[in-house]
């Protein structure tokens, strides 16, 4: 797995969806330059616009989970509470068939918000990687960093002054992989700082390439593509805001050094209000109110998102400040986008009629009950006697203790419906099948 190699990402089915990103990155880099403005930051900012807004539909998704789960969770917890502290199997049976009646009830999975971020999880780090490797997937960029490269591996000591450089350290390994020396340079030049450049085109006489005609780096007299490339509102998009913060500070260049603060501090600011503008879960005051049951795993959970609320916009703001500008403007268009996304959905969902978005989900969860050979009437019609059945015998202390063959009794009859009316070839037809087998042995 080369994770750090500039060169295009090889993990298995990961590296398609890398691919594809790459992709339309370069598709808008090229665009740019076609209309004379080829400028990564513009890039990065368009790109990241494009990915959000086709991933607005699985956003829209969750969202309505959400929505749904918070009318979900004082049943849920009831359920819990009335089951707690009892450990036998018949009421561990009885908590789950009534759990499940009431995801039945508003039609949806208990992994149903998983699934939306299992899709987009993939996409969001294969988004960052295309970001932080842009030689990789930028045809043009990655050429004129080839044309330095090549350059340098001519030289005597050109592939040793380069790995002696900070940037490097990163791409240490690479150096190492046979066949792999000039990708392992165009990694170290990608994250190699104005000033380490400016050092290595005075050394190796960098300054008179050209890549299609014009100068790859810039000379006194004539910007260079790179910077060209890289320049956003006065920014070294290939420098950290950090060492932006320090060239800036010694020359004095107060304006610069306002710019570098901004990305971190806009990153923070930026993930903040995102997580301010999510549903948030029901405080312990709301709970009061609608007099519903405590729940310790609740609780600690919301805790936990107070904590994350508050780390997390500190967290972006270092990792803003030492990773390249690049990455920080990704960060803080990639926030602002969802922000308005969020504001967007949530009038969508405010707006939307929720018992019948759960009576609509009800019918598609009936009918999916249906394909299986199950009939969602008579589910839900032994949930209820089950649990009439576990109640009674909770309550009723003087009763004597039943047999294991009562018991395994009960959980057969409880479970019986999924061998009644089961359609032919599906699972509950086989486990019927099994069942009379079982039965003449």
């Amino acid at each position: 797995m080369d994770f750090m190699l500039l060169t295009q990402n090889s993990t298995p089915i990961f590296k398609y969806i890398v691919k594809l990103l790459g992709l339309i990155m370069n598709g808008i880099f090229e665009f740019l330059n076609l209309i004379g403005i080829p400028n990564i930051g513009l890039s990065i900012i368009l790109f990241t616009i494009v990915i959000y807004l086709l991933l607005m539909p699985l956003t829209i998704k969750q969202q309505k989970f959400s929505k749904l789960q918070v009318r979900m969770n004082p049943e849920i917890q009831a359920i819990q509470a009335k089951y707690k502290g009892k450990q036998d199997q018949a009421s561990m049976l009885a908590m789950n068939q009534e759990t499940k009646a009431i995801y039945a009830k508003y039609g949806v999975s208990p992994s149903g918000s998983c699934v939306q971020l299992l899709i987009q999880m993939p996409i969001l780090f294969a988004l960052y990687r295309v970001i932080y490797a842009m030689p990789a997937y930028v045809t043009k960029i990655g050429e004129a960093f080839g044309v330095l490269a090549d350059k340098i591996m001519q030289a005597a000591n050109g592939v040793e002054e380069v790995k002696a450089l900070s940037s490097a350290v990163y791409f240490s390994k690479n150096f190492d992989i046979a066949g792999n020396t000039r990708n392992a340079i165009i990694d170290t030049l990608n994250k190699t700082s104005t000033l380490d450049m400016a050092a290595l085109s005075e050394k190796f006489g960098l300054a008179d390439l050209t890549y299609n005609g014009s100068l790859i780096l810039t000379n006194g007299s004539e910007k260079g593509l790179i910077d060209v490339y890289n320049n956003f509102l006065g920014l070294n998009i290939g420098n950290s805001p950090m060492d932006t913060m320090k060239t800036a500070f010694a020359a004095g260049n107060y304006l610069l050094l306002a710019g570098a603060i901004a990305i971190p501090v806009l990153a923070a600011v930026t993930q903040w209000l995102n997580y301010k503008l999510m549903p948030q879960p029901a405080t312990n005051d709301d709970k009061k109110k609608k007099q519903q049951p405590s729940n310790d795993t609740a609780e600690a959970m919301q805790q936990s998102m107070k904590m994350m609320n508050t780390l997390m916009p500190v967290m972006s703001a270092w990792f803003c400040l030492t990773l390249p500008a690049g990455m920080g403007l990704y960060w803080v268009i990639g926030a602002v986008v969802r922000s308005i996304q969020q504001v967007a959905i949530n009038k969508h969902i405010d707006k939307m009629d929720i018992d019948a978005e759960i009576e609509k989900n009800v019918e598609k969860y009936k009918e999916k009950l249906k394909k299986q050979g199950i009939d969602p009437a008579k589910l839900q019609a032994a949930a209820r006697t089950n649990t009439k059945n576990i109640t009674s015998k909770t309550t009723a202390s003087k009763r004597p203790e039943r047999t294991d063959e009562e018991k395994a009794e009960d959980i057969r009859k409880a479970t019986e419906y999924y061998s009644k009316n089961a359609k032919p070839g599906s699972l509950a037809a086989k486990a019927n099948m099994v069942k009379q087998y079982n039965e003449k042995k």
